[in-house]
Protein backbone atom coordinates (compact mmCIF):
# COMPACT_ATOMS: atom_id res chain seq x y z
CA UNK A 1 0.00 0.00 0.00
CA UNK A 2 1.50 3.37 -1.16
CA UNK A 3 0.20 7.09 -2.18
CA UNK A 4 1.85 9.16 -4.66
CA UNK A 5 2.64 13.00 -4.63
CA UNK A 6 3.73 15.40 -7.14
CA UNK A 7 4.07 18.90 -8.34
CA UNK A 8 5.62 21.18 -10.80
CA UNK A 9 4.47 19.70 -13.93
CA UNK A 10 3.76 22.45 -15.36
CA UNK A 11 1.68 20.78 -18.37
CA UNK A 12 1.28 22.75 -21.95
CA UNK A 13 0.10 21.58 -25.34
CA UNK A 14 3.97 22.75 -26.24
CA UNK A 15 5.54 20.32 -23.85
CA UNK A 16 3.64 16.88 -25.50
CA UNK A 17 6.57 14.77 -24.23
CA UNK A 18 5.53 15.68 -20.43
CA UNK A 19 2.01 15.59 -20.98
CA UNK A 20 2.82 11.99 -22.47
CA UNK A 21 4.59 11.52 -18.60
CA UNK A 22 1.91 12.57 -16.52
CA UNK A 23 -1.12 10.32 -18.97
CA UNK A 24 1.30 7.36 -18.12
CA UNK A 25 1.52 7.77 -14.60
CA UNK A 26 -2.65 8.36 -14.77
CA UNK A 27 -2.95 5.09 -16.60
CA UNK A 28 -0.31 2.62 -15.29
CA UNK A 29 0.82 3.95 -11.69
CA UNK A 30 -1.50 6.27 -10.13
CA UNK A 31 -4.57 3.26 -10.35
CA UNK A 32 -1.94 1.12 -8.24
CA UNK A 33 -1.95 3.77 -5.85
CA UNK A 34 -4.63 4.15 -2.68
CA UNK A 35 -4.41 8.04 -3.26
CA UNK A 36 -3.10 10.61 -5.58
CA UNK A 37 -1.59 13.96 -4.35
CA UNK A 38 -0.81 16.51 -6.37
CA UNK A 39 0.91 19.57 -4.71
CA UNK A 40 0.24 23.00 -7.13
CA UNK A 41 1.42 23.89 -10.24
CA UNK A 42 -0.06 20.98 -12.36
CA UNK A 43 -0.55 23.36 -15.42
CA UNK A 44 2.03 26.24 -17.06
CA UNK A 45 -0.93 28.49 -16.40
CA UNK A 46 -4.37 27.61 -16.00
CA UNK A 47 -7.12 30.18 -17.48
CA UNK A 48 -9.94 28.63 -15.80
CA UNK A 49 -12.40 26.03 -15.65
CA UNK A 50 -14.24 27.31 -18.73
CA UNK A 51 -11.53 26.37 -21.32
CA UNK A 52 -12.93 24.47 -24.25
CA UNK A 53 -9.58 23.36 -25.37
CA UNK A 54 -8.63 20.08 -26.17
CA UNK A 55 -5.86 20.12 -24.04
CA UNK A 56 -8.06 20.98 -20.87
CA UNK A 57 -10.16 18.45 -21.85
CA UNK A 58 -7.68 15.37 -22.52
CA UNK A 59 -5.87 16.29 -18.78
CA UNK A 60 -9.44 16.57 -17.38
CA UNK A 61 -9.87 12.92 -18.84
CA UNK A 62 -7.68 11.58 -17.44
CA UNK A 63 -8.54 12.91 -13.58
CA UNK A 64 -12.08 11.62 -14.38
CA UNK A 65 -10.82 7.94 -15.47
CA UNK A 66 -8.47 7.95 -12.49
CA UNK A 67 -11.39 9.15 -9.72
CA UNK A 68 -14.47 6.52 -11.52
CA UNK A 69 -12.00 3.90 -11.38
CA UNK A 70 -11.79 4.24 -7.60
CA UNK A 71 -8.44 5.94 -6.70
CA UNK A 72 -9.17 9.17 -4.86
CA UNK A 73 -7.52 12.36 -6.00
CA UNK A 74 -6.85 15.29 -3.92
CA UNK A 75 -5.63 18.89 -5.43
CA UNK A 76 -3.70 21.82 -4.08
CA UNK A 77 -3.66 24.71 -5.67
CA UNK A 78 -0.45 26.37 -7.11
CA UNK A 79 1.11 29.89 -8.03
CA UNK A 80 0.09 28.92 -11.85
CA UNK A 81 -3.07 26.91 -10.97
CA UNK A 82 -4.68 29.15 -8.45
CA UNK A 83 -7.91 29.70 -10.49
CA UNK A 84 -8.43 26.02 -10.73
CA UNK A 85 -12.40 26.00 -9.17
CA UNK A 86 -15.47 23.89 -8.72
CA UNK A 87 -16.09 23.07 -11.90
CA UNK A 88 -12.85 21.82 -12.53
CA UNK A 89 -13.46 19.61 -9.31
CA UNK A 90 -17.08 18.08 -10.21
CA UNK A 91 -15.92 17.20 -13.85
CA UNK A 92 -12.86 15.39 -12.66
CA UNK A 93 -13.74 13.92 -9.38
CA UNK A 94 -10.67 15.59 -7.78
CA UNK A 95 -10.74 16.76 -4.39
CA UNK A 96 -9.93 20.76 -3.84
CA UNK A 97 -7.70 21.07 -0.47
CA UNK A 98 -6.73 24.23 1.45
CA UNK A 99 -3.68 26.54 1.31
CA UNK A 100 -2.22 24.24 3.62
CA UNK A 101 -3.57 20.90 4.70
CA UNK A 102 -3.35 18.62 7.68
CA UNK A 103 -3.74 14.84 6.27
CA UNK A 104 -3.10 11.38 8.11
CA UNK A 105 -1.37 9.59 6.13
CA UNK A 106 -1.35 5.57 7.48
CA UNK A 107 -1.34 6.79 11.26
CA UNK A 108 1.35 9.70 10.38
CA UNK A 109 0.24 13.72 10.82
CA UNK A 110 1.81 15.72 8.06
CA UNK A 111 1.31 18.90 6.50
CA UNK A 112 0.76 19.01 2.61
CA UNK A 113 1.05 22.65 0.94
CA UNK A 114 2.75 24.07 -2.56
CA UNK A 115 5.43 25.75 -0.48
CA UNK A 116 5.07 29.28 -2.25
CA UNK A 117 4.36 31.10 1.09
CA UNK A 118 6.96 29.60 2.67
CA UNK A 119 9.34 31.81 0.13
CA UNK A 120 9.28 34.85 2.59
CA UNK A 121 12.13 36.31 0.66
CA UNK A 122 10.35 36.60 -2.20
CA UNK A 123 8.64 40.16 -1.34
CA UNK A 124 7.28 40.73 -5.22
CA UNK A 125 5.90 37.68 -5.85
CA UNK A 126 4.27 37.56 -2.39
CA UNK A 127 2.72 41.16 -2.94
CA UNK A 128 1.53 39.53 -6.15
CA UNK A 129 -0.04 36.71 -4.65
CA UNK A 130 -2.14 38.59 -2.38
CA UNK A 131 -3.17 40.58 -5.04
CA UNK A 132 -4.73 38.08 -7.08
CA UNK A 133 -5.93 35.74 -4.03
CA UNK A 134 -8.74 38.97 -3.73
CA UNK A 135 -11.93 37.64 -3.62
CA UNK A 136 -13.65 40.27 -5.82
CA UNK A 137 -10.48 40.60 -8.29
CA UNK A 138 -11.34 37.04 -9.20
CA UNK A 139 -15.18 37.34 -8.80
CA UNK A 140 -14.13 39.92 -11.99
CA UNK A 141 -12.21 37.70 -13.70
CA UNK A 142 -14.12 34.25 -13.71
CA UNK A 143 -16.71 36.47 -15.62
CA UNK A 144 -14.59 37.64 -18.41
CA UNK A 145 -15.12 36.01 -21.85
CA UNK A 146 -12.66 33.35 -22.15
CA UNK A 147 -10.54 35.08 -25.32
CA UNK A 148 -9.99 38.44 -22.59
CA UNK A 149 -8.89 35.81 -19.94
CA UNK A 150 -6.51 33.96 -22.32
CA UNK A 151 -4.73 37.97 -23.17
CA UNK A 152 -4.57 38.40 -19.57
CA UNK A 153 -2.93 35.53 -18.38
CA UNK A 154 -0.59 36.05 -21.64
CA UNK A 155 0.29 39.14 -20.08
CA UNK A 156 0.96 37.74 -16.86
CA UNK A 157 3.06 35.10 -17.98
CA UNK A 158 5.25 37.24 -19.60
CA UNK A 159 5.27 39.30 -16.63
CA UNK A 160 6.34 36.08 -14.45
CA UNK A 161 9.04 35.09 -16.79
CA UNK A 162 10.84 38.52 -16.71
CA UNK A 163 10.68 38.71 -13.11
CA UNK A 164 12.32 34.92 -12.57
CA UNK A 165 15.33 36.04 -14.81
CA UNK A 166 16.20 39.04 -12.27
CA UNK A 167 16.31 37.20 -9.10
CA UNK A 168 18.61 35.32 -6.91
CA UNK A 169 18.27 31.80 -6.44
CA UNK A 170 18.41 31.91 -2.79
CA UNK A 171 15.03 34.44 -3.14
CA UNK A 172 13.26 31.67 -4.50
CA UNK A 173 14.02 29.28 -1.89
CA UNK A 174 11.94 28.75 1.16
CA UNK A 175 12.59 30.38 4.42
CA UNK A 176 13.41 27.90 7.53
CA UNK A 177 12.04 30.21 10.27
CA UNK A 178 8.57 30.11 8.56
CA UNK A 179 8.93 26.33 7.88
CA UNK A 180 9.06 25.21 11.42
CA UNK A 181 6.24 27.79 12.56
CA UNK A 182 4.26 26.06 9.92
CA UNK A 183 5.18 22.74 11.41
CA UNK A 184 4.72 24.31 14.88
CA UNK A 185 1.08 25.33 13.96
CA UNK A 186 -0.28 22.35 13.00
CA UNK A 187 1.75 19.95 15.31
CA UNK A 188 3.34 17.73 12.85
CA UNK A 189 7.61 16.48 12.26
CA UNK A 190 6.66 16.03 8.45
CA UNK A 191 5.85 18.53 5.85
CA UNK A 192 5.46 17.50 2.00
CA UNK A 193 5.87 20.67 -0.67
CA UNK A 194 7.18 22.11 -4.28
CA UNK A 195 7.58 25.25 -5.73
CA UNK A 196 10.87 25.66 -5.58
CA UNK A 197 12.32 22.70 -8.04
CA UNK A 198 13.90 21.47 -5.85
CA UNK A 199 13.90 18.32 -5.07
CA UNK A 200 15.23 16.89 -1.62
CA UNK A 201 14.66 15.31 1.42
CA UNK A 202 15.77 17.68 4.41
CA UNK A 203 15.74 16.47 8.00
CA UNK A 204 16.47 19.01 10.48
CA UNK A 205 16.31 19.32 14.29
CA UNK A 206 13.63 21.56 16.45
CA UNK A 207 14.02 20.98 19.98
CA UNK A 208 15.41 17.99 20.60
CA UNK A 209 13.08 16.42 17.55
CA UNK A 210 13.92 15.11 14.43
CA UNK A 211 11.47 16.95 11.20
CA UNK A 212 11.50 15.88 7.76
CA UNK A 213 10.99 18.15 4.79
CA UNK A 214 10.08 16.32 1.77
CA UNK A 215 10.44 18.81 -1.36
CA UNK A 216 9.07 17.30 -4.89
CA UNK A 217 10.48 18.13 -7.84
CA UNK A 218 9.44 19.76 -10.97
CA UNK A 219 9.28 17.94 -14.40
CA UNK A 220 10.75 19.85 -16.66
CA UNK A 221 13.59 17.17 -17.79
CA UNK A 222 12.54 14.19 -15.58
CA UNK A 223 9.48 13.44 -13.77
CA UNK A 224 9.59 13.62 -9.89
CA UNK A 225 7.26 11.42 -7.75
CA UNK A 226 7.53 10.86 -3.93
CA UNK A 227 5.77 7.13 -2.86
CA UNK A 228 4.93 6.96 0.61
CA UNK A 229 4.22 3.37 1.74
CA UNK A 230 2.13 2.32 5.13
CA UNK A 231 5.37 1.31 6.49
CA UNK A 232 6.36 4.97 6.78
CA UNK A 233 8.96 3.94 4.53
CA UNK A 234 9.32 6.60 1.32
CA UNK A 235 11.13 7.50 -1.93
CA UNK A 236 11.18 10.32 -3.92
CA UNK A 237 11.98 8.61 -7.57
CA UNK A 238 13.27 10.46 -10.30
CA UNK A 239 12.88 9.56 -14.25
CA UNK A 240 14.08 10.96 -17.21
CA UNK A 241 11.04 11.96 -19.38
Amino acid sequence: MHTLFISDLHLTPTRPEITAAFQHLMQHRAPQADALYILGDLFDFWIGDDDPGSFAQTIKDEFRKLTSSGTPCYFVHGNRDFLIGKRFSRETGVQLLGEKTLIELYGKRLVIMHGDTLCLDDVRYLQFRKKVHQPWLQWIYYRLPFTLKQRIVSKVKQDVRMDKQSKSLAIMDVTQAEVERVMAEYQVDMMIHGHTHRPNIHHFDVDGTEKTRIVLGDWDHELSVLEYHQDSRYCLLHQQI
